[in-house]
């Protein structure tokens, strides 16, 4: 369950009942953050509407898939999203900006990053997990997260052997579930 008391875990399951009252308030609770973060990632609202529909779309007809023993509901209609975002970058062949400014705010003390991160992701626990991480652990976490890079991609954009990155991610995300399950 959520802060402000909407039950996601059993919001997905009933839609995975086809209870299209569940749908509806689903998509009333989040449909304007989810669109929030779309146009971020995107850059242009029109196709963060499309993303957003895509992304709803996929929710309904996935909603079957979602397992509350292996995470949030909130997190994982979230992931949805970003996984259509970076598609449509993709697709694009337009991935990545050349400020990390964005990238590091993320994690910093700035009201931007709190308000993002606030509506976004249940933003202050998480913040402060990623504050508690090292840079080096950090960065790629958030390149691969916010900028969709490969493993390779941010090797090459770091300067940093490709093994090296991997195991930086892996030990930081095991680090950020640690602190988030605290």
């Amino acid at each position: 369950m959520a802060d402000n008391g909407f039950d996601y875990d059993s919001v997905l399951e009933a839609c995975a009942r086809r209870d299209k009252a569940a749908f509806e308030r689903l998509y009333q609770q989040e449909a304007g953050q989810m669109l929030g973060l779309a146009i971020t990632l995107l850059g242009r609202r029109d196709h963060a509407e499309d993303c957003l529909h895509d992304a709803f779309v996929k929710i309904w007809s996935n909603a079957d898939r979602f397992d509350r023993t292996l995470g949030q509901g909130r997190a994982w209609i979230y992931s949805i999203l970003r996984y259509r975002a970076l598609n449509q970058l993709r697709s694009r062949g337009r991935l990545v900006s050349a400020d990390d400014g964005f990238i590091e705010q993320m994690a910093d003390d700035s009201p931007q990053a709190e308000e993002h991160t606030a509506q976004q992701w249940q933003g202050k626990q998480l913040r402060r997990c990623l504050q508690q991480l090292e840079r080096p652990r950090r960065h790629p976490i958030l390149l691969a997260f916010y900028r969709g890079l490969t493993h390779d991609q941010i090797a090459e954009r770091l300067t940093i052997p490709l093994g090296t990155i991997k195991g930086r991610i892996r030990a930081g995300l095991r680090a950020l579930q640690e602190c988030l399950q605290a």
